[in-house]
């Protein structure tokens, strides 16, 4: 029976490909498979994207095993677990007849990735490394060249604006809001009109050719929309 492979959970950074750290650069012109899951059929792999000018400088790039899953952006969680599970297995039968796996993700993969779910289910049973990456509010943060938080500063990562908002905002001096695109104007307002708000901003597409930085809340919010909100002592 052949050695098992292991896999490697891959940050890809937010979008430039020079952001790649060297580790990931490394394991990328060497592994023989590649997973780079997508929302649809339809649309290409942002993270594919980023990492493409390294896996195609290879000179067995035609050897070279890319697994490009669909990953649906859906809340419904049976279904998603289906779709985690699914991705495991198929991982799992590549690592079983002794062949590496780099699973690429966008940012960093401790950081609301899809990759997560895929290794705590291979978590285990097999030998797993995993890459970090650069993380978008940190790329946004020196794409208007200013610290994020300064000496006992406390930054709060949040995935969207609900019911929590209150609390999040009473204990901290930063908020980074992630996937901005999914929240609501009614909300964005009520940040907006805090007393301790200094200052909002959001970047688009941070590090890639289209890069924008907004003052304030996007008003059109593509995908890949990062807003950073400081708060006063």
């Amino acid at each position: 029976m052949a050695e098992r492979g292991k896999l490697y959970g891959i940050g890809v950074g937010p979008g430039d490909t020079e952001l790649l750290t060297l580790k990931a650069v490394r394991i990328l012109e060497s592994v023989p498979v590649v997973f780079s899951p997508k929302s649809s059929k339809e649309k290409e792999s942002i993270a594919l994207s980023i990492v493409k000018p390294v896996i195609e400088g290879r000179d067995d790039y035609k050897k070279l095993m890319l697994v490009e899953p669909i990953f649906p952006m859906i809340e419904d969680k049976e279904e998603l677990e289906k779709v985690w599970t699914s991705a495991s297995e198929m991982i799992a039968q590549y690592l079983d007849t002794g062949r590496d796996v780099a699973f690429i993700t966008l940012g960093d993969p401790s950081i609301f990735s899809t990759y997560s779910y895929v290794q705590k289910k291979l978590k285990g049973a097999y030998d797993i490394e995993t890459v970090p990456g650069i993380t978008s509010f940190t790329a946004c943060a020196a794409a208007r060249n200013e610290a994020l938080v300064e000496q006992n500063d406390i930054l709060s990562v949040v995935p969207k604006i609900d019911d929590r908002l209150n609390d999040v905002m009473e204990y901290s001096n930063a908020i980074a809001l992630m996937k901005a695109s999914r929240n609501m104007r009614k909300l964005e307002l009520k940040i907006e009109n805090n007393k301790r708000t200094t200052d909002i901003y959001s970047v688009q597409n941070c590090t890639r050719e289209n890069e924008k930085i907004i003052d304030g809340f996007s008003k059109d919010k593509p995908y890949l929309t990062t807003t950073i909100i400081k708060l006063d002592d």
